[in-house]
């Protein structure tokens, strides 16, 4: 039995960190979806309206150079209509953006969170493409003429940009972690997105078309996620545009990601609940083993695969009289690992510390905040509305 279990977790942790990408980049490759309509061309009078859509709270230090990219957007003036909804600020936000005549400004007293923000902001937008983007990031110049172009394939529902994070050579484990596991996710993105399509999108930048959104529980952690594969629940795919960029930098320290990464985890269990009709695979096809095998086993399962693996290798190795069996070797070559993850933690705050540890450190990490989000959200922390991770 303690064999099987080894096994069991030893390939679902392989599968899920190594053998989907390896599954997904043969299946992009040799079968990809064969898209209905090129999405490339348009010219300014082709272009459709569209709303962009920024939720905010306490924003005020970042409103000029928010403002200032998003009048750097090559898109036409009269068809882009710049909403943000303020959700129950406490600093200057509300006033700053008044002084902005081509923005309009929905500001809520009581602060019920993004999710609550978003349903609330949405009710009045009559644009059929609707571009959500979070405050403290800045998109590339042509991003929307990017994002726009896919929808040109009847097929797409939701189309997601991608997340770009800032760091230099002197920033901590926080920032370079993050950045590299991003990295590797739009990898995955562009692959799923080229066999059939993306799992979810990113919250920083993504669109989709007015008519399919639908008004969430406000007690919604991963808006985006929610809001992007009900539409792909729905029948639709989700693109994904590495051309169509957000960029933000990083997490003030490991503590502020220790915080969002929590809440992540959290959203990650309450979104399988509330789609679990997506794991029926003859019912979602592609779409359903794309979920299966890019988010639901991050999120559930697998991290106590990882965590398990480590008393199994030892309770089974001890009873082997030679040390070079397999048992061994694997026990060792995770003694190995876990040490590279703790001297990663023990130079987090040094900006020089190498790969060799600190992308270890931030694996664990990652794995350790999928069991505290179990706790995150059976104790209703999530209730009081959005908390927000400080940036550098």
């Amino acid at each position: 039995m303690v064999q099987f279990l080894f096994w069991f977790s030893l390939l679902l942790v392989l599968y899920t960190y190594v053998g989907y990408a390896l599954l997904i980049f043969l299946l992009a490759k040799y079968r990809p979806y064969k898209t209905q309509v090129q999405t490339e061309g348009g010219s300014a009078e082709e272009l459709p309206e569209l709303t962009l859509f920024i939720t905010a709270y306490n924003e005020a230090s970042i409103i000029a150079a928010k403002m200032a990219n998003c009048r750097a957007l090559f898109y036409p003036a009269e068809k882009l209509d710049i909403r943000w909804v303020i959700d129950g600020s406490t600093d200057d936000s509300a006033l700053l953006l008044r002084e902005y005549m081509d923005v309009e400004v929905i500001d809520s007293p009581l602060r019920k969170g993004k999710t609550a923000a978003i349903n609330h902001g949405m009710q009045s937008v009559h644009t059929p493409i609707v571009v959500f983007t979070d405050a403290n990031c800045l998109l590339n110049t042509d991003a929307l003429k990017i994002i726009v172009h896919q929808f040109n394939d009847p097929s797409i529902g939701c189309v997601s940009g991608e997340k770009r994070v800032a760091f230099t050579d002197d920033d901590t484990i926080s920032s370079k972690g993050e950045g590299t596991y991003w990295k590797y996710e739009s990898w995955l993105k562009k692959l799923d997105f080229a066999y059939y399509s993306t799992v979810g999108a990113a919250g920083e930048l993504f669109a989709i078309r007015t008519s399919l959104f639908t008004v969430m529980p406000e007690d919604t952690l991963l808006d985006d996620f929610m809001l992007s594969m009900g539409i792909a629940k729905r029948g639709y795919r989700i693109a994904y545009t590495p051309d169509a960029y957000a960029v933000e930098s990083g997490s003030l320290n490991m503590e502020e990601e220790a915080k969002r990464k929590k809440r992540i985890a959290a959203g990650g269990w309450q979104s399988i609940k509330r789609l679990l009709p997506l794991l029926n695979i003859f019912t979602y096809g592609k779409l359903s083993f794309q979920y299966l095998s890019h988010r639901v086993l991050r999120w559930s399962v697998t991290p106590f695969a990882l965590f398990a693996l480590f008393p199994l290798t030892f309770i089974i190795g001890i009873g082997y009289s030679s040390y070079l069996n397999v048992f061994n070797i694997i026990f060792v070559l995770q003694v190995i690992f876990y040490l590279c993850a703790g001297l990663g933690y023990l130079k987090r705050e040094n900006p020089h510390v190498s790969k060799l540890f600190y992308v270890p450190y931030y694996f664990i990490f990652m794995n350790i905040n999928v069991l505290f989000g179990i706790y995150y959200l059976w104790s209703k922390q999530h209730r009081g509305g959005w908390e927000k991770s400080q940036r550098k």
